[in-house]
This record gives structure tokens, sequence and C-alpha cells, in this order.
């Protein structure tokens, strides 16, 4: 029984991934169909991802029978994030939401999330696996739990959104805001590119406990530790450009850090080879090399502001800059006596400093930088 009403007819598209669901495909779509009433109808897109079993026949079964049910198929895998691109870019409906194909989320519950959008309150509503729903859930892995956990309070932590659930599959959008994101993410990591591009659009962004049932690797489930990872590297690489410049300078911190290991590392390596003043120059340069891809892939957005060949450009000369300036610190200050060791060092903290801020200034700076 329904127990959410609208007060006026609502149309609702639901964006369906399927890879190799053939054993709950049928079930998880008559379930989903069933949520419609006089207000509530729905258009239902199956992405099929390339499957290997019979997933795409039956979702084309459906297709015929219903007529609510839209197909497309890709001709190769490519990833949970990729079936949904396809689908939000095929919505018509005035608010789009997800739902797997599988049989762990109860899609009563979507009803629920549509009552904040539907009242003008909300822009995005999120249903949270661990805000209390029905009061029963079923309980599997601890360690899973803990890490879905973690990976939320990472993402508030950039977002400054509080929210308790980031992974859920159950989000639904206003149609004009989802289509609006420039998603990138294939696979798993589209969970926190969408919150990322959430927080950085302004939306206003509502939560709901929902129940879960969730399944077992042996049942079905595909998420791994991998998928973990890479959301984790999404996001820093989705939110580092716009957090608040203390959390960007620890993350500088320790690209630095790891800058000055491959430097330390090639000279050693290089020396037997070469004179000192070459393998320390060939050093300094990969480090630099490195210290710039870490840059655009962890902290700031490539091409923020100029064309890839005038960012290197910029680039190198900032590092040819301080690299001067480093030297010119440290031999004034051996020259008023501090031991060699001394001076390096504070050079070295000076440098980092300047080292930060030419690079969150000129090399990659935002339009706007609200957050200093």
């Amino acid at each position: 029984m329904n127990t959410v009403t609208f007060p006026r007819p609502v149309r609702f598209t639901v964006v369906v991934p399927c890879y190799n669901e053939e054993e709950t495909l049928r079930a998880s779509m008559e379930r989903l169909l069933a949520i419609q009433d006089d207000r509530l109808t729905l258009e239902v897109i199956i992405v099929d991802d390339c499957s290997r079993d019979n997933s795409l026949k039956i979702a084309r079964e459906l297709a015929e029978e219903r007529t609510e049910v839209v197909v497309l198929a890709h001709k190769e895998n490519q990833g949970k994030g990729g079936a949904l691109q396809t689908g939000f870019a095929r919505a018509t409906g005035e608010f789009v939401g997800v739902h797997d194909a599988d049989l762990e989320y109860d899609p009563m519950d979507l009803r629920h999330l549509l009552v904040p959008l539907v009242d003008g309150r909300a822009d995005a509503v999120l249903g949270s696996r661990y805000l209390n729903a029905t009061g029963t859930r079923r309980v599997l892995y601890f360690y899973h739990t803990m890490i879905n956990k973690g990976l939320t309070f990472v993402s508030n932590l950039f977002t400054d959104l509080d929210l308790t659930d980031m992974e859920t599959c159950y989000k639904v959008y206003r149609r004009e805001l989802i289509q609006s994101f420039d998603l990138q993410e294939k696979r798993f990591g589209i969970e926190p590119e969408m919150v990322s591009r959430l927080a950085q659009s302004g939306a206003r962004v509502y939560e709901r406990g929902i129940s879960y049932a969730g399944r077992t690797y042996e049942e079905g489930k595909k998420i791994g530790w991998r998928d973990g990872v890479r959301a984790l590297y999404c996001l820093f690489h989705y939110n580092a450009h716009c957090a608040p410049l203390p959390l960007q300078l620890l993350i500088y911190f320790f690209i630095g850090v790891t800058a000055a290991i491959v430097n330390t590392a090639v000279f050693l390596a290089l020396l037997p080879a070469m004179a000192t003043g070459m393998a320390a120059a060939l050093a300094f340069v990969i480090a630099a090399g490195a210290n710039y891809w870490l840059c655009i892939k962890v902290l700031f957005r490539h091409e923020s502001r100029w064309s890839a060949p005038g960012e290197l450009a910029v680039y190198g000369a900032s590092v040819a800059v301080l690299c001067a300036l480093d030297v010119g610190i440290t031999l004034g200050l051996i020259g008023l006596g501090l031991s060699p060791l001394g001076a390096k060092l504070i050079a070295t903290l000076i440098g980092f400093v300047l080292n930060f801020l030419a690079r969150r200034m000129l090399v990659f700076p935002e339009k706007s930088r609200l957050n200093l």
C-alpha cells in the first residue's frame, strides 16, 4: 500500500543500470512499477551494460509488456557510472532517480524520497541505509559498513555536507540538476562524484532513511575493495580543488613529501652513472614532474585557467623561480652564520609554502576562492 500521496501529478524517471542480473531483473522491475498510482507515473530506463547473460532479453520483454519501460543497451561494458550517464541523458521526467536491478532496495522508499522534491523544498534527496526507516535490516559485513561510513566521513569533510550514506544507490534529483552535471566516472566512482557535484552546485540536499536488504558476494554483490580505493581517489579528485585552505595545505604536504622521496631516490639511483650535478638536476626535474602529476590528479583542477601547454609553462616558470630562490635563501642564511643543514631546512620550509601558493594562485587558479 502506498503511504505517500502527492498534491499533483508527478512524472518520475528511474534509471536502472543492469549488468548480469537475469535472476532478479524481472522481480525488481515489477516491484518498481508497482509504486505507481494516479498521481505518480514512471518512466523506467533500463540500461543494459553489455550483460553476458539473459538480462537484455528480459529487459526487452519487459519493454514489450509495459509502455513505461525503455531499454538502452551498451555494446561494450562501461560500468555503473557509464550506464547512469546514458540513462540520465535520456530521462524526460520532472525528477530522476536510480534503482539497481537487484533486490537490495525497496522501491516504495522512492515515493518518500520524492516528497521534499515535489514540495519544492529540495533539489536532491538521498536515501540513507543508516537512518532508521523500518526498524529492521539485514545484518551483513561489518568492515564493508565501516568502509562506507569512512568514505562518507571523508566526503563530508570535503563537501561540508552532513550526510550519513554517501554511497547509497537511492539518489533522486530534479532532472535539470542532474542533467547539468558533467559526470566523468564510468564505474562505482560515480557515487562520490555525484555527491561532489551536488555540493559544488549549492543544491538543497535532503536525506531520509530507507530499508536495505544487501546481498552477499555469493548472491551477486559486485562492489569490491578496488571500488573503495577508487571512491577515495574520487573524493580527492573532485573535491580537493575547492577545499578549505588548511585542508589543501595538508594534502599538498603529502604531495611535497612524495616528490621529495622521488627526488632523493632518483638522485641516489643516478649518482653512480653520472656527475653529481647532472644527477641532482635530472632528479629535480623528475620530482617536479611527479609533483605536477599528483597536483592535477589529487589536489588541483587540470586546466582550470590555462591550456595544457600554458599550464606546463607557468608551472615550469614557477619551479625555476622558486628553485633559484631556494638556492639564494640557503646561501644567504649560510652567509649569516647558520649551518648548512639549518639553512637548508629553513629554505625548504619557505619553499614549501611558496610552492603551494604558486600552484594554488598561479598554476591552477580557480575562478573564485571563497574558502581562504
